[in-house]
């Protein structure tokens, strides 16, 4: 009898377990690929995949920077929607590259305005003609040269173009009282960025485009970057700024001593570490270091 009982007490034991453990892994299945994180009551950012988005639930208006790609715009917009029912006014790009804009198209009705500088607009469509998906866009209808700036709920939002960096079209979106700033990929913090020389960038030019962010904006100021490395938040501060700033100053400073001493690109491409910005590791080290090499070079002629 008390065998007979303890194969019985066995046997549902193992089922409850199997139970649990099938219940955990729909639990798991279950979670969303995204995350939120409020950075005050009512702004907050949203990773997936793709650059980081930026939004802000004002009292009767929502406002949103950047949009990943389709699948996760539409996610942003159904979290957005279970927390109130205001209306979409405002979607901002940082830059026009497919993993911060494809998911405009997610905003298509939703939205009245889509607002980035001149040259993103320019470059957003340059793009989507070499990728022959035109039908895929949301452009932006709305453009600013310098500077932008609009009172929406309690916030000013001001948008500022500093030069050519990451491409020739990229903005800073200050949320000013929360002292909040967008930089898109103007910030890779600790990770390697992609230089996209087909759309202006210029890595000379960026060091100076972050100095003169670091004299606009003041010491408390968050910054919310597009990409960060493994580890690394996706929202910094000044220091971090001053830490790419360098990185990108070390990344020409080495190529350009390669050069001199009589290397080839190929030899150069093959570089795994930049001497004095160590933190900087992993995949896409040779985006930089290409960027640079066609920078310095093309000076030389």
């Amino acid at each position: 009898m008390q065998r007979r009982n303890f194969i019985r007490n066995a046997s549902l034991t193992v089922a409850g377990l199997a139970l649990v453990n099938k219940q955990l892994a729909a639990a798991f299945f279950n979670q969303p690929a995204f995350k939120i994180k409020m950075l005050t009551d009512n702004i907050g950012v949203f990773t997936e995949k793709g650059g980081t988005i930026l939004f802000y639930i004002a009292k009767k208006d929502v406002v949103v920077v950047d949009a990943q790609f389709p699948d996760s715009a539409q996610h942003l917009i159904d979290e957005i929607k279970k927390k109130t029912a205001n209306p979409f006014r405002l979607l901002i790009n940082t830059h026009h590259h497919g993993d911060h804009t494809a998911g405009n198209i997610a905003f298509k009705d939703l939205v009245p305005h889509v607002l980035a500088h001149a040259n993103s607009l320019t470059n957003q469509k340059n793009a989507a003609v070499k990728s022959k998906n035109e039908d895929k866009q949301l452009y932006p209808d709305q453009t600013y040269t310098d500077t932008w700036s609009e009172k929406i709920g309690k916030e000013k939002i001001t948008l500022h173009y500093f030069g050519a960096g990451h491409t020739n079209g990229d903005s800073f979106v200050h949320f000013e009282h929360a002292n909040i700033v967008h930089m898109g990929d103007l910030l890779f913090n600790r990770r390697h960025p992609f230089v996209d020389k087909s759309a202006g960038a210029d890595m000379g030019s960026w060091i100076k485009v972050l100095d003169k962010a670091l004299n606009t904006f003041d010491k408390k100021t968050q910054f919310v970057c597009g990409h960060s490395g493994e580890g690394y938040d996706i929202v910094t501060a000044p220091a971090d700024l001053t830490a790419f700033s360098d990185y990108l100053g070390n990344v020409l400073k080495f190529v350009e001593g390669e050069i001199k001493a009589g290397k080839t690109k190929e030899e150069v491409l093959k570089t795994k570490i930049i001497p004095g910005t160590e933190e900087w590791k992993g995949d896409g080290i040779t985006r930089p270091l290409e960027a640079a090499y066609t920078e310095i070079t093309s000076k030389m002629t």
